[in-house]
């Protein structure tokens, strides 16, 4: 029997989680610090930036890279120093302090919209078990306060009939979902209800910023000519100029009448996209390596967690899974490590699928 030997990303991971697992627990190197306090944000606007953004054309370029791989689009410089986007989003590069990046989301599920969108909103994958409850729903049965909405389930048809992880999962309480967003309109328009609903103290608000990646523009840029047609000028042209506009006037928004502190705000996607441009000048699914957004809800703005390599492949340092994503969420809202829910079978279940990410607090 031969022996399995670790991955550079196995190695990655487990120094960061313990690295994190340090922070969290206040202590290291043989001294006691004061362990990381439990957030006290009071809500979540969580925003699925459906089809998965390109990284290396969004916010990690690599402009070093060879053509193939940097992509059409330039750097500019942030507000932030030393931190660059790309140039399709001129408002939030003005505006970078306001928010965090984590550069090393990745998964080892397969490189599929259901997956990414499971792991993204529950924590977990299905696979042959029950549903898991999507992360509002966890805390609305945790604290009793029901999301204002869930958003509109993702239409998206890869061939895989299972659910993207934005339901109530087995708790199955009707009171869970108070209703329905309008998924056909704009990204703008979802995020100024949003923050109507967040003033009268909604628990969590899921946002789908497309119904579907087919037909139409969205982050999902395989540029095939056929059902999946956007190309990168579309995001250049369409996706990334809403999506730039929208997000800088939500935190200006929240910021604006006092809720930032106390609401966390997520953007993701569920996966990345291909380092390598394919040979339509798109790129394809990758799970290796993406970026998130997330600000307000006490989270240290300016901040870039984790380092892609050179070529957005991989992590090179301080890689962060979906399920430390996930806790981060739940650290933010003030949820214990230690809490559970009723599982399927009524056994209480760990809340928790993850370490939080430490450095964004």
């Amino acid at each position: 029997m031969s022996e399995a030997h670790p991955t550079r990303r196995d190695f990655l991971r487990v120094t960061a989680a313990g690295a994190a697992g340090l922070a969290l627990t206040g202590v290291a190197s043989g001294s006691t610090k004061s362990p990381l306090a439990l957030g006290s944000a009071k809500s979540c606007i969580f925003i699925n930036m459906v089809g998965g953004p390109a990284h290396l054309d969004t916010f990690d370029p690599k402009p070093n890279a060879p053509s193939d791989v940097r992509g059409p689009f330039k750097p500019i410089q942030t507000a932030t120093p030393g931190v660059h986007l790309s140039e399709l989003f001129p408002k939030l590069a003005r505006m970078s302090e306001k928010f965090a990046l984590i550069r090393t989301m990745h998964h080892d599920a397969p490189p599929v919209h259901e997956c990414g969108f499971q792991l993204l909103n529950t924590g977990r994958l299905f696979r042959d078990g029950p549903e898991w409850p999507s992360v509002g729903a966890v805390v609305s049965h945790l604290t009793g306060r029901a999301p204002a909405f869930l958003a509109k389930a993702v239409s998206i048809n890869t061939g895989i009939s299972v659910s993207h992880g934005q339901g109530v999962g087995w708790l199955n309480r009707p009171e869970g979902i108070g209703g329905v967003i309008d998924s056909k309109a704009g990204i703008g328009e979802m995020l100024s209800t949003a923050v109507g609903w967040e003033s009268f103290g909604c628990v969590f608000i899921t946002i789908n910023q497309f119904s579907t990646v087919f037909d139409s523009p969205s982050w999902d840029c395989h540029a095939d000519g056929g059902s999946l047609r956007t190309t990168l000028n579309d995001v250049r042209d369409t996706v990334a100029p809403s999506f730039d506009t929208a997000f800088a006037q939500l935190l200006t928004d929240l910021e604006e009448r006092g809720l930032l502190e106390s609401t966390l705000v997520v953007a993701t996607g569920e996966f990345g996209r291909t380092p390598k441009l394919n040979s339509n000048g798109g790129r394809d699914h990758w799970a290796g390596c993406w970026t998130t957004l997330i600000a307000g809800g006490g989270v240290k703005g300016g901040r870039v967690i984790g380092r892609s390599d050179a070529t957005g492949s991989e992590p090179s340092d301080r890689p962060v899974t979906p399920q430390d994503l996930v806790s981060s969420i739940f650290h933010a809202l003030g949820v214990s490590p230690n809490a559970t829910i009723p599982g399927p079978e009524g056994t209480p279940v760990a809340v928790y699928p993850g370490t939080p990410v430490a450095e964004l607090f």
